[in-house]
């Protein structure tokens, strides 16, 4: 999940460097993932399991998908994907502060608290020192803050009202009328000329990998450990954004996003309990080496030397 919500920020930049406008960006990748979801949900015959869904379905698409899409292509016009991807790292604080009023489970208490104030210097950093003074990034910068607001409010509305329904049929839905959302967007502000190869592919590999199945993977992973639980992706996000920037765009972090980076992954940790994942304790358990019986020890030099 964190591979698949990593590499997007490239893909962003490629499109919209490549001339395709912010809005035209979100919704083609969001009618193509719609499309494919929809089929594969129709052929599963499981569409009819969301009568009754209709506006828990509109309340989601809206919050994580028709805000935060947009949002982020507008902001990587004037940012670069490496410092996008490092501020949507902010998603697990978004999601303790909203859980102060809406999801008592998911509160932040003690260590967790802690998490969230350090986290939340790690966005005043990185804003403070890298952005400051100039009027265009922090544009750029405020549009993405508001999609990880979206990303942090969408997996809780997802939580509480759609949880236990087949992930196609979910997610295919949620992205065809978020499609809706945005078609008078995109129609108002279409691209000049027809995209490059780079753009086009840029806009094919965001539809089917960064949106249809990412979404698909998203929605079980939700329901397996909450929504807080869940934002731990954003753990490795902003590492394989930063890396692809680096390599193959030639971004260079300033010391305000690397200083950002580091207190909004600490927090974002603390922030959804500080542990790590139940599969890695067990490999870390598996790969620690035993302690050995000194009597068996003992026993076996006794053995050798008679």
């Amino acid at each position: 999940m964190s591979a698949l919500w990593g590499i997007p920020y490239l893909f962003i930049k490629v499109a919209v460097d490549d001339g395709v406008p912010p809005a035209f960006v979100a919704w083609s990748r969001v009618v193509l993932a719609a499309v494919v979801l929809l089929a594969l949900a129709w052929r599963a015959g499981t569409l009819g399991s969301l009568r009754g869904k209709g506006r828990w379905l509109a309340a989601y698409a809206f919050l994580e998908i028709s805000i935060p899409f947009p949002m982020i292509a507008l902001g990587e016009r004037h940012v670069a994907s490496s410092l996008a991807a490092i501020i949507i790292a902010s998603v697990p604080l978004f999601i303790a502060l909203l859980a102060i009023r809406f999801d008592q489970a998911e509160r932040a208490t003690g260590k967790r608290l802690v998490g969230l104030l350090i986290g939340l210097g790690g966005v005043v950093a990185l804003v403070g020192i890298d952005v400051a003074g100039r009027g265009d990034e922090l544009l750029g910068a405020g549009a993405i803050l508001l999609a990880a607001l979206g990303y942090a409010a969408g997996p809780m509305v997802f939580k509480r009202t759609l949880g236990g329904i087949d992930a196609r049929a979910t997610m295919g839905m949620s992205l065809a009328i978020a499609a809706l959302f945005l078609t008078p967007f995109a129609l108002l502000d279409p691209p000049r000329e027809v995209p490059s190869g780079d753009g086009l592919l840029a806009i094919v590999v965001l539809g089917i990998f960064c949106t249809a199945i990412a979404f698909v993977i998203f929605s079980v992973l939700l329901m397996e450990v909450g929504p807080g639980r869940a934002a731990v992706i954003t753990y490795i996000n902003p590492v394989v954004a930063v890396g692809l920037g680096v390599a193959i765009l030639g971004e260079r972090p300033g010391a305000g996003a690397i200083a950002g980076l580091l207190l909004i992954l600490a927090g974002s940790w603390l922030s959804t309990d500080g542990r790590l994942p139940p599969g890695l304790v067990a490999a870390y358990a598996r790969l620690r080496p035993r302690r050995r019986d000194p009597s068996h020890t003992h026993g076996a030099a006794a053995a050798e030397h008679p």
